[in-house]
Formats: C-alpha cells, structure tokens, sequence
C-alpha cells in the first residue's frame, strides 16, 4: 500500500547530536533526503548550488517569500535562510520522507503551513548544559567567543521544547539513535499517511454488501 512522505523535523541547541543522529538516520534509511535550503549568503569553499544550498540574492529571496514559495524563513547572523515548498511538495506526493534540521523558528512556521498533516517534529535536548559545553569545546569548530554565543543561545532554543511532537534526551547516542527509528517507523503508518486507506475500506464495505 502506498504511503505519502513525512517531513520530519530534526531541532535542538548546537551541541546536542543532532547533525550526528541526522547523518545516523540517513544511513539506516537511505531514502531519506535532507531539504535543501535557500540562503543569501556566500558559498564556503567546495560547497555546491542546489546540493549543499540554493544560492540567492537578497531580493530573489524575499520575492520567494512574498510569493508563498517558502515553507519556512529566518534571518541568521546577518543571512536569510529558507525551505523551497515546491521539492518538498513534490517528494510527500511521491511517498519520499524529507529531513529538516532547523530551529524552533523554522519549524514552528513548517507545523503551521498547509503541509502540517505531514509534519513529525522531534526535538533533541542534551543531558545537561555542562555536557553540551563540553561537546562544542571538543568539537574543535569555533572559537571561545562563538562557543559562548552559541551557549547563550541554547536556552532560547530549549525553551521551545514543548512545541514538538517529540523530545528526546540525548544521553547516550545509540540509544537515541534506535528511539528515532522507532518513531519515525510508526509515524509512517499514522492513517493521514496512507492515501489508499479510504478506498480499502470503501472496498471492503462493498464486499460485505455482497455477502447479504
């Protein structure tokens, strides 16, 4: 029986795995793709247009937005950042899940769009604010002053941990790893995910009939 796609929603403070258990779910489901976003800022070196992100300018970016053609937007230090509903439309009408790792912000927006029946959002919290010091410190990413920003930032996110479907403490990364399939697996099977339920059911009642 055929199945529509879920955009699920991956969200947490930086530091709390969840890159690390996005990139583990893709590996475990290979058919699962991560939304490319819009940005208007410059590419990084060995970044690709349309892989890693769609380049636009600024005023291509608002001109998106103004037209309905973004699920969700935010400005970022200085850079605005988006999600094309088009390919996203297109994979939940082809049964293809879509992975989305934005903040509260972004998903906030994606649960209040016209595509909120497909929406599974799941947030990710750490074990405690010293452990997710402690991960971005070993991370080797930033310096001092962004790790800091970076902390300060963490508790506005955290405190949006009531707005998803799902949290999850990330205490041990296998564990949550498996945790994640569970849902994701039963989330396939909610009835709004399977279009071709109402026609079984109208089949099975007319086989019925024919029995009297």
């Amino acid at each position: 029986m055929s199945r529509r796609g879920l955009l699920i929603i991956l969200s947490s403070p930086s530091g709390a795995g969840k890159s690390t258990l996005a990139g583990r779910l893709r590996k475990w489901d290979d058919s699962l793709r991560f939304s490319v976003s819009a940005t208007t800022r410059e590419p990084r070196e060995g970044e690709e247009n349309g892989k890693d992100y769609f380049f636009v300018s600024v005023p291509e970016f608002q001109e998106q937005v103004a037209s309905g053609d973004m699920l969700e937007h935010a400005r970022v230090f200085g850079n605005y950042y988006g999600s094309p509903k088009a390919p996203v439309q297109a994979a939940i009408e082809a049964g293809r899940d879509v992975l989305f790792d934005i903040d509260w912000q972004g998903a906030q927006q994606i649960s209040n769009s016209a595509l909120q029946e497909h929406v599974l959002s799941i947030f990710i919290l750490p074990p405690s604010i010293t452990e997710l010091h402690r991960r971005l410190v070993s991370r080797g990413q930033d310096a001092a002053e962004v790790i800091e920003k970076r902390m300060q930032k963490s508790w506005d996110e955290i405190s949006h941990w009531d707005g998803y479907d799902y949290v999850l403490i990330n205490d041990d990364l296998d564990a949550t790893e498996e945790r994640l399939k569970t849902i994701i697996s039963a989330e396939r099977l909610r009835r709004s995910q399977q279009p071709d339920l109402v026609n079984h059911v109208r089949e099975l009642q007319t086989q019925f009939g024919e029995r009297e």
